[in-house]
């Protein structure tokens, strides 16, 4: 099986196929229909080489006291990752959220209760997929909420335990390539905080793994907010001059640039891989705030996304944009926002 680094360069375009396998009330309680083999084989076609499961387990758990996971919700799983690696897709699947579970209780007092969820949880996961070639992945959490050094360290032994239990499922999974998170998967966070890799039995076999909504005002941000307005407008050249107030105060492209630049200094240039799991800009035409220049925003998203994967692609980063349904149709398998996919695969060029 291939080392980290091996693996890192056999997949570009990453996808999420978001808001599905870890909705809280199910697959498709959340909007999205069932996944789908062909839906898969349209990401590939579509241009993309490798696809991030976001996936919840404690809420399919039927024994709360032993942790034990629904064995219909572990084989739609498997059957899920058995439509990726079948079709030559790279897959990391991972506990995302989870009803914060591990997110949200990064702390000291409640450590060995969440550590003895994370082993019981992932030996059942890894158990069950244990036969799967090195396209598959696993990944500890998602976006862990530490944000300094006493929480870090309790983080840590959340990763450690995963990679432990992962390990003692024994097969592939013996030297399977594994993902952990840094703190808040913030970059800047990542760089000043994570300082160590859990101990592996396995020798190079770990990435990192950082999100990039930067800036959350103009990525995702719906409404004004205390700490921001919505910005509509993005990069030098795509200023507003009659919506001002809409354009961003930071998080233009020298940002984006040294984010990467900490993250390929701190672990590409030492040989770990990185992940950017998550990252995406979304249009506003069809939202309750329409940009007064429609036209400029457009472009700015555009701009955005192009930059912001051509770039984490030449510091070596392998980006995965998160989709919830909004670019690429799930129940017809046609492209919703062809702009968007057109600016994903110019970044990836």
């Amino acid at each position: 099986m291939s080392t980290a680094v091996q693996l890192a360069a056999k997949f570009k375009l990453g996808w999420n196929i978001g808001n599905t396998m870890e909705a809280t009330g199910g697959e498709t309680s959340w909007g999205n229909p069932l996944i789908t083999e062909s839906y898969v084989k349209f990401v590939k076609q579509s241009g993309f080489t490798a696809i991030r499961l976001p996936c919840a387990w404690d809420l399919h758990v039927d024994n709360k006291a032993t942790a034990h996971i629904d064995p219909n919700w572990l084989n739609r799983v498997k059957e899920v990752v058995g439509y990726c690696v079948n079709n030559g897709l790279y897959v990391m699947l991972n506990i995302h959220w989870d009803g914060g579970w591990l997110e949200n209780n990064i702390s000291k007092p409640k450590q060995d209760s969440v550590n003895a969820k994370q082993q019981a949880l992932w030996e059942q996961i890894a158990t069950a997929m244990r036969d799967f070639d090195e396209h598959l992945m696993f990944a500890s959490a998602n976006e862990p909420n530490a944000d300094n050094a006493e929480k870090m360290a309790v983080l840590a032994s959340y990763h450690e335990t995963f990679v432990a239990a992962v390990r003692a499922t024994g097969g592939r999974n013996s030297h399977r390539v594994l993902i952990v998170q840094g703190p808040n998967t913030n970059p800047g966070l990542t760089y000043d905080l994570m300082n160590t890799l859990p101990k592996d039995p396995a020798s190079n076999r770990l990435m990192v793994e950082v999100h990039n909504y930067t800036p959350a005002q103009f990525c995702f941000l719906n409404e004004d907010v205390s700490w921001g307005k919505m910005v509509y407008y993005w990069g030098k050249g795509n200023h507003s001059t009659i919506e001002p107030d809409r354009n961003p105060t930071y998080g233009e492209e020298d940002a984006i640039i040294a984010d990467y630049d900490k993250v390929k200094q701190k672990f590409i240039d030492k040989g770990i891989p990185v992940i950017m799991g998550e990252y995406g800009a979304y249009r506003r035409d069809g939202s309750a705030h329409v940009p007064k220049e429609l036209a400029l925003h457009n472009a700015s998203v555009d701009y955005w996304i192009t930059f912001v994967t051509k770039e984490a692609l030449a510091h070596g980063i392998k980006p995965f944009w998160w989709d919830t349904g909004g670019a690429l149709d799930r129940r017809n398998n046609t492209v919703k926002d062809q702009r968007t996919i057109d600016a994903l695969l110019a970044g990836g060029k």
